[in-house]
């Protein structure tokens, strides 16, 4: 037991299992009091279920620490507002916000329905803001606080049949970059965790090919409980200064992912025209184009176990 995160309350949501359990019982273990929210659903979405929520907050209180469950959903501003809510009623504050709750509904982008996108969009983006600005309230009033956003490599790089849930990953790191600007007048800090783990979620990746079949076996060697040191790191206050950042945690490396930038620039003097365009910028900027990369062709290298 350590005590990084002593006299502190923090909510994870998706916590019933996977990356979201183990960064549950790691704040708990620093000492924080856990709100373990999880309302129990199938990867995809369906269904509700009580007991994985009470079932990690069992295990932490079997551990001498104290935590409380949650079954309300992210994917609305009232069941939000009512994950936040149990943190002041069990334990008058909350210090710390986990957005980890997720579900998948891949399908190839000419397949997708609307409901499809709608599902992923609610859980993951939508849910993320609900949570955060519910919790925003408190973090000003205390002039502290600390957000952390999971995203993914489909929303930093790509992947083939998510366009639902890239879009969401994606946006959430724009909105983390924003609450960071937005609260940090108010001494509340937004960083982003890219993580790679075997988890519930990615055990639904299908195998129909060698290669993917691959990426699952090398998947499979990264353990959620790997993800858990960093996201307690930057809710604590040895992370004071760190903010507005996107970190990839793959096993036991931990990078610092880069953020867009200009990477190539051309003027012309009287102006584009669309020809101009063809016959000037394109090959001047060609260079720098990105090719159509999956997170497999750009971490090539097998993880550091």
């Amino acid at each position: 037991m350590g005590n990084m995160m002593k006299g502190k309350v923090a909510i994870v949501t998706g916590a019933g299992g996977g990356i979201g359990r183990e960064i549950a019982l790691a704040m708990a273990a620093e000492g924080a009091k856990v709100v373990v929210n999880d309302i129990g659903t199938s990867t995809t979405g369906e269904g509700a279920d009580k007991g994985p929520a009470q079932k990690v907050v069992d295990e932490i209180e079997s551990r001498g620490g104290q935590a409380v469950a949650s079954t309300d959903s992210v994917a609305n501003w009232d069941g939000a507002s009512g994950i936040v809510k149990t943190a002041i009623e069990k334990f008058g504050r909350v210090d710390a916000v986990v957005n980890n709750a997720g579900i998948l509904r891949d399908r190839m982008f000419f397949k997708m329905n609307p409901e499809e996108w709608q599902a992923v969009i609610d859980v993951h983006l939508s849910g993320a803001f609900y949570v955060s600005r519910a919790a925003a309230t408190y973090f000003r009033e205390q002039e502290s606080g600390a957000y952390v956003h999971m995203t993914s490599s489909t929303g930093l790089i790509g992947n083939v049949g998510q366009a639902n849930y890239g879009a969401a990953k994606g946006g959430i790191v724009s909105l983390s970059k924003v609450i960071a600007l937005d609260m940090a007048r108010h001494n509340v800090r937004s960083n982003i965790i890219c993580p790679f783990a075997w988890s519930r979620m990615t055990g639904s990746i299908p195998t129909d090919t060698p290669e993917s079949k691959a990426r699952v076996e090398k998947t499979k060697l990264m353990q959620a409980a790997q993800i858990a040191p960093m996201a307690v790191f930057l809710c604590t206050d040895a992370a004071k200064e760190v903010n507005a950042q996107v970190f990839a945690v793959r096993a036991n490396e931990i990078m610092l992912m880069s953020q867009p930038r200009p990477v190539r620039s051309v003027h012309h003097a009287g102006g584009w025209t669309p020809q101009a365009i063809a016959d000037h910028a394109l090959p001047a900027l060609k260079p720098g184009f990105y090719g159509l990369d999956v997170s497999g062709t750009v971490f090539t290298w097998d993880p550091v176990i």
